[in-house]
C-alpha cells in the first residue's frame, strides 16, 4: 500500500512538472504570436501605396515585359485571363503573352489560339515523355527561354488582371529599378462558406506578405527581370521541389541581388484568383503550400511559420490536457488565449481588409478561427510528412 501511494506521488509530481513546462512554453507562444501579430499590423499600415511619380512616363522608356502563363486544364478561366489582358492600358507593343501548356486534356489549348496576341507553347514538346519533378517551373522556365522581355511577369491561369496592371507595374520598375517585385492577391469569392473561408485566410497571407517581402511571395502576381532569373540559375537546386517557384525563387533572387526585392501596394495591381470550390481541393492546395516550409533558407520565414504552427497546436493541446486532468484552470487559459489571439489577429486584419475591399468579412472570423486553428495543424502536418494532389498529380 505504501509503495502504491509513494509511486502515486512520484507520478502526480511528473505531471505537475510536465503541466509546469507546458505552462511556460504557452506562455511564451503566446506573447511571441501576439507580439508578432501587432508587428505585422504596424508594418503593414506604414507600407504606403504606390503612386507613380510621373504618370505620363514617354513610351519609349517602359520596358518590353513578357508575361508567362503556365495551364493546365484552365478550360474555364483562360479565356477571361486573356480578356482581362487585352484590356491593358499598356501599348500592345511594350508586351507579350506566352501561355505555356502543361499537357491539357480539355479545350485550354485551343481557346488560347482564339487570342491572336497570345503564344502558345506546348510543354509536352519540349520535355516529352520524361518525367519531371515541378512541371511549374519547367512550364515556366520554358516561357522565359522564348520570351524577349527585360522583365518577367507571372501569373496563374485562373485569374483574372486589372486593366492598369502592366503600366503600373512599368511604372514601378521604372523608378526604383527592383529585380523581383511583389504584388497583391485576391480571392474572388462568392457567399459559399469554404470561398469565405478561403478569402479571410489568403487575406491575412497577403497581409503578411507586404510585411516579409523578402521572404514571402505568390506567384499569381509576380514580377522579375530576366537578368535576375538567368543570374540565379533559374529554378537550378530548386527544381526538385514540386511548388516553390515563386518564394524559393525570390529567396535565391534576394541573396544574389540584396535589397533588390519591391513589394508593391496598389490597388491597380491587385490581381484576382478563383477559389478552390471543396474542402479536400482547400486542403491539397495548402498542403501543398505547406510543403516547401522546410525548403527555406531564409531564418526569418522559417521561425515565424514555426512559431504559428506550434502556437496553433498548441491550442489544439489544451481541451486534451483539460479532460485528462480535469482541471478547469487549463480550460480557462485555453479561453483566454483563443479570445486573445483573436483580438490580436482582428487588430492586423484590420488595415489588410481595408486595402483588399472585404472588411465585411470580419465579423465572421472569430467563428471561423476553430476551423482556421485545426487546418494549420492538419495542413503543417501533410505538409511534411504527407502527399497531396495538384492538377490530376500524386506529389509525395
Amino acid at each position: 500500500m505504501q509503495q502504491l501511494l509513494c509511486h502515486s506521488l512520484v507520478l502526480k509530481c511528473i505531471l505537475q512538472q510536465k503541466m509546469f513546462i507546458l505552462f511556460i512554453f504557452s506562455v511564451l507562444l503566446f506573447f511571441l504570436y501576439c507580439g508578432l501579430m501587432l508587428f505585422y499590423a504596424n508594418v503593414f499600415k506604414k507600407t504606403s501605396c504606390y503612386k507613380p511619380v510621373n504618370s505620363s512616363i514617354a513610351l519609349s522608356s517602359f520596358p518590353k515585359i513578357s508575361i508567362i502563363i503556365p495551364a493546365r486544364n484552365e478550360e474555364k478561366n483562360i479565356g477571361p485571363l486573356l480578356l482581362s489582358i487585352q484590356q491593358q492600358t499598356i501599348a500592345t507593343e511594350k508586351f507579350e503573352v506566352i501561355i505555356v501548356d502543361d499537357f491539357s486534356t480539355d479545350r485550354t489549348a485551343a481557346i488560347v489560339q482564339q487570342f491572336a496576341f497570345a503564344k502558345l507553347i506546348q510543354l509536352k514538346n519540349v520535355v516529352g515523355t520524361q518525367h519531371i519533378n515541378s512541371y511549374k517551373k519547367k512550364a515556366i522556365e520554358t516561357g522565359i527561354a522564348h520570351c524577349n522581355g527585360e522583365l518577367i511577369v507571372t501569373t496563374d491561369a485562373d485569374c483574372s488582371v486589372p486593366e492598369k496592371w502592366l503600366e503600373t507595374i512599368a511604372a514601378f520598375y521604372l523608378q526604383h529599378k527592383p529585380e523581383f517585385i511583389v504584388m497583391p492577391v485576391a480571392i474572388n469569392h462568392n457567399n459559399r462558406f469554404i470561398e469565405i473561408f478561403q478569402a479571410l485566410d489568403f487575406m491575412g497571407m497577403q497581409g503578411i506578405t507586404a510585411t516579409m517581402v523578402h521572404h514571402m511571395c505568390n506567384g499569381a502576381n509576380l514580377a522579375y527581370t530576366q537578368k535576375a532569373f538567368y543570374a540565379v540559375n533559374g529554378f537550378n537546386g530548386i527544381n526538385a521541389i514540386a511548388s516553390g517557384d515563386d518564394m524559393l525563387l525570390m529567396h535565391k533572387i534576394a541573396k544574389q541581388f540584396p535589397g533588390e526585392i519591391k513589394y508593391l501596394k496598389s490597388k491597380e495591381v491587385m490581381v484576382q484568383t478563383a477559389p478552390v470550390k471543396s474542402l479536400k481541393e482547400f486542403f491539397q492546395q495548402r498542403i501543398r503550400w505547406a510543403s516547401k516550409a522546410d525548403q527555406y533558407n531564409e531564418k526569418g520565414i522559417f521561425l515565424a511559420l514555426l512559431l504559428v504552427y506550434l502556437f496553433n497546436v498548441l491550442l489544439l493541446v489544451y481541451p486534451i490536457v483539460t479532460l485528462l486532468t480535469g482541471h478547469a484552470k487549463y480550460l480557462t487559459a485555453w479561453v483566454f488565449m483563443i479570445v486573445t489571439k483573436t483580438i490580436a489577429e482582428l487588430i492586423f486584419l484590420f488595415p489588410v481588409a481595408l486595402f483588399f475591399n472585404k472588411q465585411k468579412l470580419l465579423w465572421l472570423f472569430p467563428l471561423l478561427q476553430p476551423l482556421h486553428i485545426i487546418y494549420i495543424a492538419i495542413a503543417g502536418w501533410l505538409g511534411k510528412f504527407g502527399s497531396y494532389k495538384w492538377k490530376g498529380r500524386m506529389v509525395k
